[in-house]
């Protein structure tokens, strides 16, 4: 969510429970304007909170000229104080899902070690130790790539292959918003040069401008998502059921919408055997 529009984005996703305290409120809402001038970002949204058992970490996005390509991420123990999330990369990657278990610490310098065999390569026992701080990056990384969510329309490619913000974006009719087919994801499309097949009155509707992004209703598994209406019916909210603690919100009708995550970092892997 805008670092903007703060105070009113996490109120539209109260109903949720996804809210932060009012001293902390403030404090997001002077330093990420501090973090937008020092790192010379286009914008900066508050992204979530990951809870740990000592601290729970703030996490912000800072986006440069493209908003799909260029961004980076940061973490506060405090909300005023930030430092820079190393890049997730496939190594990272493999590096956590090798060694790290449970909840999150709350400690940066935290170090997840798996146990080691006897008949393990000094590179192999390496590769089963990782910190929190990387753990916290590729996590982010993760959730961002599978459940980040923006209205059809909201952004748009221009000619060069640059995403930006849609300022023309008047927002989806009550009728768009009530349909999955109307949200996208905002991520690299998982499969651009294979699209899902669609008939001939749905590719006769694509706006190539806009619609190069995935679109939620094909998520795999079958309904991952809660779509609902709040606020006597003014504010569409989609709940991720693979992350729990991604709430994302809309007000039909306004260019005004955002998403917050607000969770532990784990996914619901059992959803497929639960739908």
């Amino acid at each position: 969510m805008d670092a903007d529009s703060l105070f009113f984005s996490l109120d539209a996703v109260a109903g949720s429970g996804n809210t932060l305290s009012p001293e902390q409120r403030a404090a997001l809402q002077s330093s990420l304007l501090v973090l937008r001038r020092s790192y010379k970002f286009r914008r900066v949204l508050f992204w979530g909170k990951v809870l740990g058992l000592k601290q729970d970490y703030f996490i912000a996005q800072g986006r440069g000229e493209d908003e799909l390509r260029d961004r980076k991420y940061l973490y506060s123990l405090n909300c005023i104080d930030w430092f820079l999330l190393p890049p997730a990369t496939d190594s990272t990657v493999a590096q956590v899902s090798g060694a790290a278990r449970g909840q999150f610490v709350g400690d940066p310098s935290f170090v997840y070690e798996r146990v080691e065999s006897p008949r393990m390569s000094e590179d192999e026992a390496a590769q089963n130790k990782v910190n929190e701080e990387t753990r916290l990056s590729v996590t982010v990384h993760q959730i961002d790539q599978d459940v980040s969510v923006v209205p059809r329309g909201a952004f748009i490619r221009n000619h060069h292959g640059l995403v930006h913000v849609n300022r023309s974006f008047a927002g989806l009719s009550e009728s768009e918003a009530k349909k999955l087919d109307s949200f996208l994801h905002l991520s690299e499309a998982k499969n651009p040069k294979n699209p899902k097949p669609r008939s001939v009155l749905q590719n006769g509707e694509l706006n190539p401008a806009m619609d190069f992004l995935d679109v939620l209703s094909d998520d795999v598994p079958k309904g991952s998502w809660s779509l609902q209406f709040e606020s006597a019916g003014r504010v569409c909210i989609l709940r991720s059921l693979l992350w729990l603690g991604l709430t994302f919100y809309h007000l039909p009708g306004t260019p005004q919408h955002g998403y917050v995550y607000i969770g532990d970092g784990t996914k619901h892997l059992d959803l497929p055997f639960m739908l």
